[in-house]
């Protein structure tokens, strides 16, 4: 369709450009959870666990960062396993991107997109404004509740980890979660979950503050105002400092710690104004 976002840049340059970076985003989503899926299935242990804590090879510890933490609050001292994991993937997402975690790797967010998706295909406008602060609340909460429970309370509820375990174990009561976070992005507010709820997402987003990998709009100049870019995108409050900040000397580099690095713009942007870089 014309009015489809990205259409103009499918038309210019076909459709692998037009869906490239998602169609990696996929593959990549995709292959984690079938090198998890090995074991159980097939009896090939490439990687052991889950995304919480996982080892490759039965050589080389991973930590999720955010579980880590929570455990450190809740008073249990991690092992030296856990320790080496958790400063190889700090330093992982320090470098790359910490909200890279959400595009590339969360299986939730196949879910979020399709939600987003279905929201523009069926035109469905509706949006209760929310403040993206909320999620920082929710991430000091997931803190607070280890110190006084001597639990990591929110991994009970964390649709992360249960989306991830019911995939590979049985998902049990999990679907409730991802119904729940499914119809609340589809009806109720455009990426809701992902931008203004998730405090896993805003604690990657904290990881990833001075990351070297950044998305930039190094051809603004070229920008025609069709608004796909902003349309496409999970965070499209970080787009118009870099692409239209040329008038106030603001670098075309795009540094707000929401950006996920998904690459959607510079998918869809027909004049290709987008691009990765190394900041």
């Amino acid at each position: 369709m014309k009015n489809a976002v990205g259409y103009h840049s499918q038309q210019a340059h076909g459709f692998w450009f037009a869906h490239r970076l998602l169609i990696l985003r996929r593959m990549s989503q995709v292959s984690i959870l079938l090198l998890f899926l090995l074991g159980p299935w097939l009896n090939i242990w490439l990687i052991k666990g889950n995304l919480s804590s996982s080892i490759i090879l039965d050589t080389v510890p991973l930590t999720d960062p955010f579980v880590f933490f929570q455990l450190l609050f809740s008073g249990h001292f991690p092992q030296l396993n856990a320790i080496i994991g958790v400063t190889i993937v700090l330093a992982f997402y320090w470098f790359i991107g910490g909200r890279v975690f959400c595009s590339w790797v969360c299986p939730v967010n196949m879910l979020t997109d399709l939600a987003a998706w279905l929201r523009r295909t069926l035109g469905i406008n509706t949006h209760t404004k929310l403040s993206r602060h909320i999620k920082y609340s929710l991430l000091a909460a997931c803190f607070i509740a280890p110190v006084l429970l001597s639990y990591v309370a929110w991994e009970m509820i964390n649709p992360v980890s249960l989306m991830h375990r019911g995939i590979i174990f049985g998902i049990g009561y999990g679907w409730l979660v991802l119904t729940a976070i499914f119809l609340f992005d589809l009806f109720i507010t455009r990426h809701g979950w992902c931008g203004h709820l998730c405090p896993m997402g805003a604690f990657y987003g904290l990881i990833g503050r001075t990351s070297q990998v950044k998305i930039t709009a190094s051809n603004r100049d070229n920008c025609n105002d069709c608004g796909d870019c902003y349309l496409i995108c999970p965070e499209p409050h970080v787009l118009k400092p870099a692409l239209k900040g040329a008038t106030k000397n603001i670098p075309p580099i795009i540094t707000n710690s929401d950006c996920s690095n998904c690459g959607r713009c510079i998918d869809v942007c027909e004049p290709k104004v987008f691009t990765f870089t190394m900041k």
